[in-house]
């Protein structure tokens, strides 16, 4: 007697229908309905000064940006106060603040 192979097939959900049970998910719980949510916390480091850090280097703001894969003009908004870094890029210049050459090493690599 022949042994039949039974196929289980789960069902698969499509990415967008994933984001929308995220956003349901979201929108209980801010809420205050639903406590059973992972939360995740992501601490973005305070402000920096860009110039200070420059000079610190002893770069100008061109080999500054080339040397850390900024543009030069939003460098200059950056150093002139009319834009403030912002996510990853004040994660960078944090980092760049404070192992300058760690970054230099990683970038060459």
């Amino acid at each position: 007697m022949e042994k039949t192979k039974r196929v289980v097939r789960r069902k698969t959900n499509s990415v967008g229908s994933e984001i929308i049970q995220g956003l349901r998910n979201a929108v209980t719980y801010a809420k205050g309905q639903n406590r059973k949510v992972r939360v995740h916390l992501v601490q973005v480091p305070g402000p920096v000064d860009v110039r200070k850090v420059r000079r610190r280097l002893g770069m100008s703001q061109g080999e500054f940006a080339a040397q850390f894969g900024i543009n030069p003009a939003t460098l200059r908004n950056w150093e002139q106060g009319r834009r403030h870094p912002e996510g990853p890029a004040r994660v960078l210049l944090n980092i760049i603040e404070r192992e300058p050459d760690a970054v230099q090493r990683a970038l060459q690599g």
